[in-house]
């Protein structure tokens, strides 16, 4: 298939999506009509009946299903070269050794170029139709790879990271007028770009790397224009403990971004792992959410994230893969590193309750949606929202998920869930557009 951007058609067949945080809706013979990429009809028994102006009409075949688009809160474009490096060494570590100096060689735009456009096409083949992208440092190439992501038709929120400061190489930060300039000037691009899918997001790296003026501008200036934040709050231990150093009158790590306006209902914040109760309840008043990655949190010895005690406070989460410290770009393998992260929690809190698959596919559909504060437009099939969605095909030869025996719907999603694979997401949609299919 070959659709247009906003193309009128129609799916037919097996389709599932988020009801509540602990409920998927299973429809074996749905009817789903896209105009001008919004969902203008919902049919859950199949039962509508399709005219020529509705347009071309795909019919799902046996062991596929269509489900909601996948959505990464947290990732890093630049550092995808060293994707499955270094994951013998904790945080810190491990950004000195091989993060930074591989960012630092983003001022080269072709390089720059050729990098971010790998990330954007493997991304949509992982079935993320929403990506929170943190770039490099450098303007030109943070405003290339948003060029790149509104030319490959994916919806993205991408920031420019700010740091001025503690970074131990040289030539990889700035001072602090230079970098809210370069800010501003990624915002205009972005803005300038004029598609409605790719928007900025403020980025401090975190706080060890930013000083409170840097941070105090940079929060003045989302507030002022709108703008997302994205950053990284108590991902490790030994990180706490620097930011305490560094900030003495502030009571905790949530209190440095507090008291700098960093937190509100647009914030992403990374990892929150080590977060107190009262952390948790500012967030919680704030607005702002948790990107959970529970993939580099193992790999980089970060800890266990416990999204129960997130929801317990009423924080919002979703799921990132936080590439390169996860080693996966997949969202699939994100909710079974948050299931795996839940079930080692279990081990070690008596009575704990492990996330199921059905939260966790909350968490990377409706559930991101709604930590973006776009729950309105993406995240399931309802009726006005755009048309976010996957095609499904569970039956693929030589994958883990391989069917042999006849599967329910329920079973089927399960299986994507525990052990698909890129190989299992046939065609990916964006705002109706078909952005990738095998």
């Amino acid at each position: 298939m070959n659709f247009k951007q906003h193309e009128n058609f129609v799916i037919q067949g097996p389709i599932i999506h988020s009801l509540s945080s602990n409920e998927i809706g299973y429809y074996e013979n749905a009817t789903i009509v896209v105009k001008k990429g919004k969902i203008v009809s919902f049919d859950s028994e199949g039962k509508i009946k399709v005219s020529a102006n509705d347009g071309h009409v795909i019919k799902l075949i046996n062991g596929q299903f269509l489900c909601p688009g996948l959505i990464d809160l947290h990732i890093h474009a630049p550092q995808y070269p060293n994707i499955g490096l270094g994951m013998d060494m904790p945080l810190l570590d491990w950004l000195k050794a091989y993060t930074f100096p591989l960012e630092v060689k983003y001022g080269d735009l072709e390089f720059a170029s050729k990098v971010y456009r790998y990330v954007v096409k493997s991304t949509l083949s992982c079935g993320t139709t929403m990506a929170v992208y943190y770039g490099s440092m450098h303007c030109g190439s943070t405003i290339k790879l948003a060029e790149i992501i509104s030319e490959l038709g994916q919806r993205a929120i991408v920031g420019k990271a700010a740091m001025n400061r503690n970074i131990p190489i040289d030539n990889y930060t700035e001072e602090t007028t230079q970098c809210l300039e370069h800010t501003q000037k990624v915002a205009d691009c972005v803005k300038n770009l004029k598609n409605p899918l790719v928007e900025t997001a403020v980025t401090p790296r975190f706080a060890i790397t930013c000083d409170m003026p840097l941070l105090q501008s940079l929060a003045k200036m989302a507030v002022d224009q709108d703008l997302y934040i994205q950053t990284h709050i108590s991902e490790n231990k030994t990180e706490v403990e620097v930011v305490k150093e560094l900030y003495p009158e502030c009571i905790d790590y949530t209190d440095v971004y507090d008291k700098a306006g960093i937190l509100t209902n647009k914030t992403i914040l990374a990892h929150g792992i080590y977060l107190s109760d009262r952390e948790l309840d500012v967030l919680k008043e704030r607005g702002t959410c948790i990107a959970h990655c529970p993939n580099s949190n193992t790999y980089l010895q970060s800890g266990l994230c416990d999204v129960r005690k997130l929801w317990n406070h009423g924080v919002k989460v979703g799921l990132g893969t936080d590439v390169s410290g996860g080693c996966n770009a997949s969202i699939v393998d994100a909710m079974r590193c948050a299931l795996a992260t839940s079930t080692h929690l279990s081990f070690q809190i008596e009575g704990y309750k492990p996330l199921n698959f059905q939260e966790v596919f909350y968490l990377a559909t409706l559930g991101g949606a709604t930590a973006l504060g776009m729950e309105n437009k993406i995240g399931s099939f309802a009726v006005g929202k755009d048309f976010d969605a996957l095609v499904v095909d569970m039956m693929p030869l030589g994958g883990t998920a391989g069917v042999m025996l006849e599967h329910t719907l329920k079973e089927h999603v399960q299986k994507f869930i525990y052990c698909g694979e890129t190989k299992n997401v046939k065609q990916v949609f964006v705002e109706g557009k078909l952005v990738h299919s095998k």
